[in-house]
């Protein structure tokens, strides 16, 4: 049986970072080296970070990718290294002032690296043009598969969404001798996500007769989190090796391949297959990697699954520390009510960031109850958080004496109510800009999708945490 020692760097880039990611990268290297692998797999887009959007229109952004690339190579002494970055096909003729939308050189690519040196590139096939990706808008799709032989291997590269398209590229790859498919990609959380993909890459696995080994980004980017979970299946879809939720990790594993491939397609049938897409099929040999032969082996690790609310609430957590973080933020400050919502994002920023980098902020009104006031108090003294007390009853007076003019004998409503929403908006933005915190907002995704806000009140911030949980 041939054996070969695969890594999987779940890491968490930064959008436009790109000193910071390739020195992530490098470091990763040197963790791979140490583990004395064969291969190590990033996922998509780890240089630029993902999603990097119109950053890809600016040609110095890509430029300094590709030159980013270039100092990843010498690094990959002894060993394979699969990058995702963007890729440029400079021999179209690229726009001297902007790449444009959809302009014909830019590529989602995967750089393979063996022994310091390029190899060449895959470029993704199936770009993704729903949710929250607009692929199509930046990216050409690639036209050609992508097979490596490493100590004897056969190993097929692939991207992301290349493992769920039509086009059956992963069948594509088994047909024409792949006994290893590496995914690099960049697959944002939502609830039940990670089985999902799991069950998916399981089946790929099972009907094709390879093993897939998958590797995901990790982190917040704005409004995205990256879940991890990267993980290596065998032929059957059994897992030898699973990477954890939410987190930094090399998962690194020895993937034993059978010398005669089993669940293949009959052999009349490669040959058909294979014969349509030979024309568009790269082949890379690494002949030998400067690697010691004797190693002891591995046990690698299997990260069991987490349920539901813990996986949702490790999600939250990871928004608020990496948007903190990758926004230049200190402290975050969050409007307390007493209520459900407030505290919950309280509790998530705690754990985000650390208590003493969370400022909660009171803003009693006439209509405050003692209730409110003593739930607040015990949040806090249980949190170990700063309080900021900031009374809006002489401003919400203020404001109901200057509008009493205009309103006449008008009834109290949603009005006043509204007022003092606007009010607490109004001075949490003013701590805000005053000491450099980042507001919290604190509506939830019931009350958001129909409209019960108020805007310019409690709307009023930079990151809205709960705003995809519902109430319910």
């Amino acid at each position: 049986m041939k054996t070969l020692r695969i890594a999987l760097a779940q890491m968490n880039p930064t959008v436009g970072d790109l000193n910071g990611n390739v020195r992530q990268i490098l470091s990763w290297v040197r963790e791979a080296r140490k583990a004395k692998v064969d291969l190590v797999a990033f996922p998509e887009l780890a240089i630029t970070g993902c999603p990097p959007e119109d950053l890809l229109l600016k040609p110095w952004f890509v430029s300094e990718n590709r030159r980013a690339l270039q100092e990843i190579i010498p690094a990959c002494r002894g060993l394979v290294a699969i990058v995702g970055y963007v890729g440029q096909d400079l021999k179209r003729n690229p726009r001297s002032s902007s790449c444009g939308a959809g302009g014909p050189e830019l590529y989602n690519a995967a750089a393979l690296i063996a022994d310091h040196r390029l190899l060449g590139n895959y470029h993704k096939q199936s770009l993704v043009n729903h949710g929250v990706f607009d692929e199509s808008r930046y990216f050409q799709p690639g036209q050609r598969l992508s097979l490596l032989r490493v100590r004897g291997v056969v190993i097929g590269v692939t991207l992301c969404e290349d493992l769920e398209c039509s086009k059956g590229l992963i069948r594509r790859q088994a047909a024409v001798g792949a006994e290893i498919i590496v995914n690099i990609s960049a697959s944002p959380f939502h609830r039940g996500k990670s089985r999902t993909r799991e069950q998916l890459l399981a089946a790929r696995a099972s009907e094709n007769g390879v093993i897939v080994t998958y590797v995901n980004m990790v982190g917040g980017q704005d409004e995205l989190v990256f879940d991890g979970n990267s993980v290596i299946l065998d032929r059957a879809g059994g897992v030898l090796a699973r990477g954890g939720a939410f987190q930094e990790e090399l998962v690194v594993a020895d993937v034993g391949v059978d010398a005669i491939p089993s669940g293949r397609r009959p052999q009349r049938r490669k040959i058909r297959i294979a014969g349509t897409i030979g024309a568009d099929l790269d082949r890379y040999s690494v002949k030998m990697l400067a690697i010691e032969k004797m190693r002891p082996p591995i046990r690698s690790t299997v990260t069991e699954p987490i349920e539901d609310l813990e996986e949702i609430y490790r999600a939250l957590v990871l928004a608020v520390k990496d948007y903190v973080k990758k926004n230049g933020f200190a402290r975050v400050a969050i409007g307390l009510s007493g209520g459900v919502d407030s505290a919950l994002t309280a509790v998530v920023a705690v754990d985000a960031l650390g208590a003493d980098r969370v400022r909660g902020v009171f803003l009693p009104s006439p209509y405050t109850s003692q209730e409110s006031e003593a739930d607040v108090s015990a949040l806090v003294g249980r949190l170990g958080i700063d309080l900021s007390v900031i009374s809006i009853t002489p401003t919400f007076e203020s404001y109901c004496r200057s509008l009493a003019p205009t309103f006449g004998d008008r009834q109290v409503d949603t009005t006043e109510e509204n007022l003092q929403a606007r009010i607490r908006g109004t001075l949490l933005m003013a701590v805000s800009n005053k000491f450099g915190d980042l507001v919290l907002t604190t509506g939830n995704k019931s009350e958001l999708s129909v409209g019960y806000a108020t805007l310019y009140g409690d709307m009023a911030g930079g990151f809205a945490v709960i705003k995809d949980v519902p109430k319910t």
